[in-house]
């Protein structure tokens, strides 16, 4: 009789990598049985923290008023409106003097209507657009510029000197954008005017550009010299004026 083999992993019987499986899987369910605590400190588990968020759940309904806890018309009184935080109270668009609110916004119509061909200083090339600094038709009376603008010009200039055909800038434009354009142009970009023009004059200047008897077209030096060396009608009012700067509404101040 032969004598027992005492390393079984010899034995041709013995399938090594399915005898190591097992050991490894016995070993991991040990793990999961017999987990190992470091400085005795255990995890807290899933159903600890359900019993103290169910316990919370009461408690907050007890203290908010047996259940009312939810209840909206509870919690919010009716009629309840938050008052503004100190200083933070909507007072609206801060007033600004007409003048600085009109040029404001003439100076983003210039920018889109008059600067690419008189440029953004306003002083033209010397060919083919001339320079709106000093010009006699735009610092003197103000229904010349106001004809301009809304009907272009065909010919000759202030100086008497032609540099082609100015189409129309009118279209779509209102009282309060023709106001504040002119404005800019008499009180910037070199000019110095000092005065304002009003919405009130914008209004007056496109029902006189509509009635006159050329509509539709140009004007020209013979019919500015004609028609139109006036100033528009409409009240005068000061340059400090506070107005609301949408609105251009005046402000009465305390």
């Amino acid at each position: 009789m032969s004598a027992p083999n005492e390393n079984p992993d010899l034995d041709e019987n013995t399938n090594v990598t399915e005898v190591h499986a097992r050991v490894v899987r016995e070993a991991a369910a040990c793990a999961r049985e017999k987990r190992i605590v470091e400085n005795g400190i255990e995890p807290i588990s899933l159903w600890a923290f359900a019993a103290c968020g169910i316990v919370l759940l009461i408690a907050g309904g007890v203290l908010g008023g047996a259940g009312n806890l939810f209840t909206y018309s509870a919690t919010f009184k009716e009629g309840y409106v938050r008052s503004a935080p100190p200083g933070i109270a909507d007072s609206g668009p801060v007033p600004r003097p007409v003048l600085a609110a009109l040029s404001n916004r003439g100076a983003k119509i210039y920018s889109a209507k008059c600067g690419g061909c008189h440029g953004p200083d306003a002083k033209g090339n010397g060919s083919t657009y001339p320079s709106l600094v000093g010009s006699t038709w735009v610092i003197k009376e103000t229904e010349v510029l106001a004809m301009v603008i809304l009907n272009g010009l065909n010919g000759p200039v202030s100086s008497g000197k032609t540099y082609g055909v100015m189409p129309p800038q009118g279209i779509g434009m209102t009282p309060e954008d023709l106001a504040g354009v002119m404005t800019y142009l008499r009180n910037n970009l070199g000019n110095a005017v000092g005065d304002v023009v009003t919405p009130e004059m914008g209004k007056a200047a496109i029902d006189i550009s509509t009635a006159r008897p050329q509509a539709g077209n140009m004007v020209t030096a013979a019919e500015i010299n004609a028609d139109h060396m006036k100033n528009l009608p409409g009240e005068v009012i000061a340059p400090d004026t506070m107005v609301d700067p949408i609105s251009l509404v005046p402000i009465k101040t305390p």
